[in-house]
Parts: C-alpha cells; sequence; structure tokens
C-alpha cells in the first residue's frame, strides 16, 4: 500500500505510466519508452529491464501470448466477475457512463473496461481510481496469473496494486472463488 489516499500525484504518475506499458508495443510505445522510463522508471524497474533484453519483435510476440490467448491474463477488468455474461455488458454500460460524466469519451473501439483505458482515466480523473478499487480482486486475479507464468508484466500490475489499498478479507476469498473456478459463464440460448 502506498501509505497515501489512492489518487496521489505520484499514484497518478504509475497509472499513466502502466497504461502505457500494458499497451500493445507498436512503434508509439517505444518512441514514449524514454518519457516513461524518466518520468516513473523506478516502480517499473524489471519490467524496464527486461525491455532492455528483448527485441521489437518478442516483446509483442510475449504481449499477445499473454493477454490474448491466456484467459487468466486478460486486461479488460470486468471479465474476473462477469465472464462473458449479459452482466458484463451492463458493467461496460455502467463504466462509458462513468467515463461520460467526468467529461470523457472512449476513442476507437477499444472497450471500457480495458486495463489501459482505465489506468489512464484514474490517471487524468479522480473517479478512475475508485473504478481502480473497485476491481481490485481482478486486478489481483491478473497480477496472480502474471507471476505464475512468470510474465514480466507482473511488475507492472505489482507497481499499480502497490498505489491501491491492500486487497480486503471480502475480495481475498472472491480472488480464491475466481481462481478456482473462473469467471462465470451464461448458456444463453443453449439448451440441454
Amino acid at each position: 500500500m502506498s501509505g497515501r489516499p489512492a489518487g496521489h500525484g505520484t499514484d497518478r504518475v504509475v497509472w499513466q505510466a502502466a497504461a502505457h506499458l500494458l499497451a500493445y508495443p507498436e512503434e508509439a510505445f517505444w518512441v514514449r519508452l524514454p518519457l516513461i522510463r524518466e518520468a516513473a522508471g523506478a516502480g517499473f524497474g524489471p519490467f524496464l529491464d527486461h525491455l532492455a533484453r528483448v527485441d521489437r519483435g518478442e516483446l509483442a510476440a510475449h504481449y499477445v501470448e499473454t493477454f490474448d490467448f491466456k484467459r487468466r491474463c486478460c486486461l479488460y477488468l470486468t471479465y474476473y466477475a462477469d465472464g462473458d455474461t449479459r452482466r458484463r455488458g451492463e458493467s461496460l454500460a455502467a463504466l462509458k457512463a462513468r467515463y461520460r460524466a467526468g467529461g470523457w469519451e472512449l476513442c476507437g473501439d477499444e472497450l471500457p473496461d480495458y486495463l489501459p483505458v482505465v489506468l489512464e482515466f484514474a490517471a487524468l480523473d479522480p473517479g478512475g481510481a475508485e473504478i481502480l478499487r473497485e476491481n481490485r480482486a481482478g486486478l489481483e486475479l491478473l497480477r496472480l496469473a502474471l507471476h505464475e507464468c512468470a510474465s514480466p508484466y507482473g511488475s507492472v500490475i505489482d507497481a499499480v496494486c502497490a498505489t491501491l489499498p491492500p486487497i480486503s478479507g471480502a475480495e481475498r476469498a472472491l480472488v480464491d472463488r475466481l481462481s478456482g473456478q473462473g469467471p462465470p459463464a451464461e448458456s444463453v440460448g443453449v439448451y440441454r
């Protein structure tokens, strides 16, 4: 825990840097990397050290392998609690409404629960810190899964979680339940 209320200036720098580091590593990622190193390097040391040892193609392949092909390493926060259910659609709509209430509109086709989007919102608007806190169990599941598969991205999530209050007992119970059974599933229109 950071020992200060979430949303402190230092937290915002961590969230902005993490938003960048968790996005797909295309050209803009590499162009902004020196600024990230300068602004928030210490909190991301292990990940930044990893970047110094891999080439661009390796990082891109690892990103896709980790975040696109491993369900437990999903960057869409509502997936952990809601799975691919109608309830997730309601959660996504509620997030969009919160962004709009803060004067923000999503650009492009990214979903509002995509962690880099949430982190960028948290860095720029006090309402974003609340969204991170509300999804603390999902962040913990992601953090554990990344460490389990020895992904260097685990240290990025460590830095994000260090800005938030410690996981509560209820959140720990949810993490334990979801790690054992996975996110909810729904069989809409399927008859057995």
